[in-house]
């Protein structure tokens, strides 16, 4: 089955090697069936004290820090089945990997208000759970009389394949946004602004409407043009947005699965990153014979490579380093070496944590591990989202050279691609064949510097050059 977590738990930390805990899903007021019960004082006063039933509301986990939505894969109890303490209830797809969902507390599974292959935001109900059986028809109609919870369910995925693009475009023009200069000669010539039709880039004004609105006619021929066609792209950018792409006849729309929208949403967040690369070549004869020695005892050539890049991490820290506010960054004090893996249907980074100080055999077994959980999608979020630096190998496919992506939060990132025959000269001009690979690396500019980058290639080649020091 998949990982376990709990959603049930106030206070659900106390064993988190075996459980992922989360929010608490109690109602911050339980459904008001109440119960009464008298109490007689000595002096003949009476003590009312009510007694709460208690129906709590299952709430969307959240199982990794990126997850914002999560989809029920499937519900393992039905609804009037009676739970225990610690039972897997659910299990739920994250950005990352699908994982049991557990209960904190005793009682009935009253209602599911978000069925199998639909999404909820996190903090979303999803279910109702009853204290008592007697209670399970109140849960049920507390569940159908709030038809706008449920219904914001399954409103995400809708919005996000097309009416989201063209609700952005349609709020964009109604905001009144003019450029400074054209707002300097609204106020000089007493026109009001409001009720100047923008041309600019959507719906901008810019100074030759103010001057076209007062009567003005430009100094320069050549400005009045632009305003004419301009105000003709705007219905056209308007329509771009609403019929563009235009669909061939038979293709067809697919939405991002969990793993696919977490992969997009972290690209685009590495695009605000100022990067840089720098590609080194690397000889791999000695690092291609240890591998012939090595491999029959189950080591990869990936484990290999974590273990050099984590022995060269913890001579130059700080391609290690992080930076995650723009104004600060941090010196990670382990070295955790993520190696991105292909699945269906997306992409993951299964981490080797303290890669440097792991032993060579004991990292492959662990890096196999990996693997196994990420392609069953049962990796734990410690086990994807620890990365202080990632690897990317593409050398197995034959690929000579490549850049990769920086992913968010981390210093660099590292692509190798394949190791070829080359034709190399040394220093007193003879000739030879040697199998080379090069390596690019992509850092970020704002705490990785050229130097240091190349300080810690120089270092890495080394490593790789003279590999006896991986078996150590």
């Amino acid at each position: 089955m998949a990982a376990s977590s709990s959603f049930l738990s106030t206070a659900s930390l106390s064993n988190p090697k075996s459980t992922i805990s989360f929010a608490s899903s109690v109602s911050p007021a339980p459904i008001p069936s109440l119960r009464r019960v008298v109490f007689r004082s000595p002096s003949s006063h009476r003590r009312v004290t009510t007694v709460r039933s208690k129906i709590r509301e299952i709430f969307m986990p959240a199982l990794s820090s990126t997850m914002t939505e999560g989809k029920i894969v499937s519900w393992i109890k039905t609804e009037g089945e009676k739970l225990a303490k610690g039972e897997s209830v659910v299990v739920v797809e994250s950005d990352k990997a699908d994982m049991d969902v557990e209960t904190f507390y005793d009682g009935y599974l009253a209602a599911i208000v978000v069925g199998e292959g639909e999404t909820a935001p996190v903090g979303a109900a999803i279910g109702l759970l009853a204290e008592t059986e007697a209670e399970i028809e109140e849960a049920k109609n507390k569940a159908a009389s709030k038809p706008s919870s449920s219904a914001v369910v399954p409103s995400p995925p809708p919005a996000t394949s097309s009416p989201a693009p063209a609700a952005a475009a349609s709020d964009g023009p109604r905001k009144t946004v003019a450029t400074p200069h054209a707002k300097k000669l609204a106020k000089q010539h007493k026109v009001d602004i409001g009720s100047v039709a923008g041309t600019g880039p959507f719906g901008r004004i810019t100074a030759s409407d103010v001057e076209a609105a007062a009567g003005i006619a430009p100094t320069v021929t050549p400005p009045p043009p632009p305003p004419s066609p301009a105000a003709a792209p705007a219905p056209t950018a308007k329509a771009t947005t609403t019929s563009s792409p235009p669909l061939l006849p038979d293709a067809s729309i697919v939405p991002f699965t969990a793993v696919q929208s977490a992969v997009s949403k972290n690209m685009i967040e590495s695009l605000s990153v100022p990067t840089f690369r720098v590609g080194y070549p690397v000889n791999t004869d000695a690092l291609d014979a240890l591998y012939e020695k090595v491999k029959p005892k189950g080591v990869t050539m990936t484990a290999l490579l974590a273990k050099a890049a984590g022995m060269a991490l913890a001579q130059h820290p700080v391609v290690n380093a992080s930076c995650k506010d723009g104004k600060s960054f941090s010196y990670n004090s382990n070295i955790n070496v993520a190696v991105a893996v292909a699945i269906n249907g997306g992409l993951i980074t299964p981490v080797l944590q303290d890669a440097d100080k792991l032993d060579l055999y004991l990292l492959s077994q662990k890096w196999k591990e990996l693997v196994g959980k990420a392609r069953s999608k049962q990796l734990q979020p410690h086990e994807y989202n620890s990365g202080t630096f990632t690897l990317s190998n593409l050398g197995m496919f034959g690929v000579d050279r490549f850049d990769a992506i920086l992913p968010p939060g981390e210093g660099a990132i590292m692509a190798v691609g394949a190791s070829k025959p080359t034709v190399v000269a040394d220093k007193d001009g003879f000739f030879s064949v040697k199998n080379k690979m090069l390596v690019n690396v992509t850092a970020d500019h704002r705490i990785v510097y050229g130097a240091d980058l190349a300080a810690f290639l120089q270092t890495f080649a080394k490593i790789v050059e003279n590999p006896d020091s991986l078996t150590l």
